[in-house]
């Protein structure tokens, strides 16, 4: 498993960040530059069978318990016995279902645009476009196709969305571009759509204190899901991040100084 790291000479502080079902851990290259500008140490992953992490033989192996067994692979590396946490979708599951767990490593959990429960019509829509890597003739081609599948984060400049098509993205031996995530993730994700997930039990272990980010027009979380986070489980603060879907890109400053200012408290 691959990972970006940015160390921190002030303070021991750091900052797991983690990307949604099929980005790439480069989605947080602004996030963390800012953390690094607070002092704060950084590690980014890319989730095995995306970006640089290798390819797993076995598609069913692609789970989130293969997900967490990595993640507390890496926070051993680290050697860190106490981290913030900050997940985009898939990223904030794994960050729930860490948090959940006796003796956690999290201090801090920020989840962007994802609850305990998410409605399986809202995963209908993901599978739509899931395992379609390819391929494009040109990075034109490819920034199109982001705008179009990723329009829940927001604006963005094109200086922003060319950088998040060239960090999305491999050459083949073809010389054409296709995503870089292996397309067999599709296969253990389809057999989870047509059913919601609930995580309500785990939520209810949850004790650190947690941000929610959740985009106005998000279709993942609901605002009845989200009510019910900030009165159980860890009793969940929340920000609504305006003209966003699934998910805020966490790319614009004025989405970046609100999770700073709330990890800084």
């Amino acid at each position: 498993m691959a990972y970006y790291q940015r160390l921190s000479r002030t303070s021991s502080r750091m900052v797991v960040c983690v990307h949604g079902l099929t980005r790439t851990g480069r989605d947080f290259d602004p996030l963390a530059e800012a953390l690094l500008g607070e002092g704060w140490s950084s590690v980014c992953p890319d989730v095995v069978g995306r970006g640089r992490s290798d390819w797993l033989v076995e598609p069913s192996n692609y789970s989130m318990m293969q997900y967490l067994s990595d993640m507390v692979a890496l926070l051993a590396r680290l050697n860190h016995s106490e981290v913030d946490w900050i997940g985009t979708s898939m990223g904030g599951i794994l960050g729930m279902l860490l948090a959940a767990q006796p003796g956690t490593p999290i201090r801090r959990l920020v989840l962007n645009d994802i609850g305990p429960f998410i409605p399986a019509q809202a995963l209908g829509g993901i599978a739509e476009y899931l395992g379609h890597v390819g391929p494009w003739p040109d990075m034109v081609s490819v920034e199109r196709h982001l705008r179009q599948v990723h329009a829940g984060f927001g604006f963005l400049s094109d200086d922003q969305w060319r950088h998040l098509a060239e960090v999305s993205t491999r050459q083949g031996s073809d010389g054409q571009y296709y995503l870089h995530y292996d397309p067999s993730i599709a296969e253990p994700f389809g057999q989870e759509t047509g059913q919601d997930i609930d995580l309500w039990d785990q939520w209810a272990h949850i004790t650190c204190p947690t941000l929610v980010l959740r985009g106005a027009e998000s279709s993942l979380l609901t605002p009845d899901t989200l009510d019910r986070m900030q009165t159980t489980g860890p009793n969940a603060t929340s920000m609504n991040i305006p003209q966003c879907g699934h998910a805020p890109s966490l790319m614009q400053a004025e989405q970046i100084q609100p999770v700073l200012d709330w990890l800084r408290d």
